[in-house]
């Protein structure tokens, strides 16, 4: 029998010769789709693929200044002080403002002055008296440019070796920069509050800025902050006469782009025209200072980009490096790098952004760099790890020991617990812990440590008492170790969460007329400017009182414990209460009134309980703090920690009150910012 179709065997073969058409289609659309993507991300690196095989070439004859060229981008340095004069990339000239002077376009900087008053404090731009080819080869080349002091220079240099290092690599679209700082015995005391590196670019290409996932924008120029109107902390402006009137009304500060540093990784600036962006990656913080929740500025109006390796700010003077007479020292700051990525005309700007994020993760994954060429940085071999398990005892919460969750576990250098956020000249190490407890502290550089810890959630600091020696290749396994917190006795009231921040409590809404439309609607709402002023308007004369059982410290406890503004520059002593009952008072022991603060800033804290008059106060913190956090709209500073004994003399059966009073009353950025307050009853047999 012969079956029969209604189709031709030549109208199969035009239908099976038009499936595979499409297949072969489809297949090219997705090789090209494909293609596309991978070729943007290969255009966000550089323009010309052929550029990434370009030799690294060093133009050093002009007695001048020198040249280093990879082809994809070409650095012009002053020879022989080692400033950054200009950055050709992407068919820009140079990245760097051309009207600024020559020593004011890229540097390192060092803040500095004798002890004890002796003299100013002095601004240095360091200027190298000497140049040097370290490296010169067609994969690499790294530049030194180096001065010293001799006694001659007393009063007028800061007295260290500096050696500023430059590298440039075939196919990198950047270029690293490490500074080596030194002292040799025998030379004088100095204070140094403060360690830079600064790039000033061009004003009318760079005016996108982004420090975070959350906080990029549109900045002013750098002419609208001197137009506008100047604000009570010298560093802030409101915007009057902006050349973009859609910043007008606003407040321009550069601490409101500030960052903590275990988060201060990437951050700069993006030109639309051409679409270029300059970026600052920091791939580790072992070379910053005061452990990972130290905050520190960023990028700012300039527009400027900064590598910030030591700084008071969120500190003070307590952070600074002091150094005695005869005392010798050395340190490697770095190496950070310095980005350029690029689009083409049309692709979304943003777009550098998210590649900037993911080279700052392939730098963070290189880290320690291999390619130095110094003694002093040690590459991973010559470094060490350390690991362990951090477990917390706490009966009066949890009978049994509980895993040290998110604990922030450090290496830093020997000391007291809690030194670390005071620490300046050393390395630090640090990482957090997982949900048990667990942590990995890895590429530790050779030296002596503590180890150091605090648990969010739990007031206090651990350190362990073994000192820690890492030699090169070592791997340290620490036995499990148990923080116990300072607690006396069974908790009879609580204010706030014990994580060191007074991010819980309540932090008002700014004047229309003062914000920062950045920080609407944001989780960072404490960046807002002015927000210390709005106390006064909360209370204008009466101050706080927070109820026990009856109070919510998320709506009811004011962020900032501050002075209050009387009239034109006057400002008077605040007190705040809390009050509480008690249906007993224990006849067999003390009361401990724990009091944790976030930040204080040239303030006295006077505690006194159920006697508003006592005088002497129960409890007195004294003269503490420096950290200017109030003004600098930082949620913390330096961490303060008293267990203060209360008589059980100074209660009494039904309402009892606490008296806070911060006495300290000459500006409006005197106060303290609480973390945490804890009351507890006497000792009770749970051990």
């Amino acid at each position: 029998m012969e079956i029969r179709t209604n189709w031709s065997s030549r109208q199969w073969g035009s239908l099976v010769g038009c499936i595979l058409g499409v297949v072969i289609l489809l297949l090219f659309f997705f090789l090209l789709a494909d293609r596309s993507e991978k070729t943007l991300v290969r255009r966000v690196l550089w323009n010309d693929d052929q550029d990434s095989h370009h030799d690294v070439k060093l133009y050093a004859d002009n007695p001048q200044q020198v040249v280093v060229d990879n082809g994809l981008l070409q650095v012009d340095f002053s020879r022989p002080d080692g400033h950054v004069l200009g950055i050709k990339y992407n068919g820009i000239d140079n990245l760097l403002e051309e009207r600024n002077s020559r020593e004011d376009r890229g540097y390192w900087d060092v803040v500095w002055n004798e002890p004890g008053g002796r003299g100013p404090v002095i601004f240095e731009r360091v200027a190298a008296t000497k140049f040097r080819i370290i490296t010169d080869t067609e994969d690499q080349v790294e530049l030194s440019f180096s001065t010293t002091w001799d006694v001659s220079l007393r009063g007028r240099k800061v007295p260290l070796i500096v050696d500023k290092r430059y590298i440039l690599q075939r196919g990198i679209s950047g270029f690293y920069s490490y500074g080596i700082f030194e002292r040799l015995e025998g030379w004088p005391a100095v204070e140094i509050p403060q360690i830079r590196a600064v790039y000033k670019l061009q004003k009318d290409k760079f005016h996108f800025m982004a420090v975070s996932e959350d906080k990029q924008r549109v900045m002013p120029m750098p002419e609208d902050r001197l137009k506008g109107q100047a604000l009570a902390y010298p560093e802030a402006v409101l915007l009057t006469d902006p050349t973009d009137s859609k910043l007008r009304g606003e407040v321009d500060d550069k601490y409101q782009y500030s960052l903590e540093d275990k988060d201060n990784k990437v951050h700069g600036w993006i030109s639309a025209d051409p679409p270029v962006g300059f970026w600052m990656i920091t791939p580790s913080d072992e070379f910053r200072t005061a452990g990972p929740i130290k905050q520190d500025l960023t990028s700012h109006v300039g527009p400027v980009t900064l590598a910030m390796f030591l700084s008071t700010h969120y500190a003070g003077k307590e952070a600074e490096m002091k150094f005695e007479d005869g005392e010798a020292w050395k340190k490697v700051f770095g190496p950070v790098f310095v980005y350029l990525n690029s689009v083409d005309n049309g692709e979304n700007p943003l777009e550098l952004w998210a590649n900037a994020k993911e080279q700052m993760l392939t730098e963070v994954e290189r880290w320690p760099y291999d390619f130095t060429q110094t003694e002093d940085f040690p590459s991973a071999d010559q470094r060490g790890t350390v690991c362990g398990q951090l477990l917390v005892r706490e009966p009066y919460i949890n009978e049994k020991l509980m895993w040290g969750q998110s604990a922030y576990v450090g290496l830093a250098a020997p000391g007291e617990k809690g030194s670390w956020q005071r620490e300046s000249k050393g390395y630090q190490f640090w990482s957090q812990a997982d949900e048990l407890g667990y942590f990995v502290i890895k590429n530790v550089r050779p030296g002596n440590y503590n180890l150091y810890a605090w648990v969010p959630g739990f007031i206090g600091d651990y350190k362990n008492d073994t000192q820690i020696t890492i030699i090169p290749g070592s791997e340290i396994k620490l036995d499990v170790m148990v923080y116990e917190p300072p607690r006396h006795g069974p908790t009879v009231w609580e204010i706030g969460i014990p994580d060191r921040t007074a991010g819980e409590f309540y932090i008002p809404d700014p004047y229309p007329t003062l914000m920062n439309r950045l920080y609407n609607n944001h989780l960072e709402k404490f960046r807002q400017y002015g927000l210390w002023e709005r106390y006064a308007d909360l209370y204008p004369d009466q101050d706080l009182i927070y109820t026990i059982d009856n109070g919510d410290y998320h709506t009811d406890w004011f962020f900032a414990h501050v002075t209050r503004n009387v009239n034109n520059r006057t400002y008077e002593a605040t007190t705040w209460q809390i009050v509480f009952g008690l249906n007993s008072v224990s006849d067999y022991g003390n009361y401990t009134l724990q009091l944790a603060l976030a930040s204080a800033q040239e303030a006295e804290l006077q505690v006194r309980f159920n006697e508003l008059g006592a005088d002497p106060p129960h409890f007195s913190t004294g003269s503490i703090g420096g950290d200017n956090a109030i003004a600098r709209h930082g949620i913390h500073g330096l961490y303060w920690l008293y267990s203060i004994d209360v008589g059980n003399s100074l209660l009494q059966i039904g309402k009892n009150t606490i008296y806070l009073t911060q006495s300290r009353c000459i500006s409006p950025f005197q106060g303290v910012m609480y973390d945490y307050l804890r009351l507890e009853g006497p000792p009770q047999d749970q051990y």
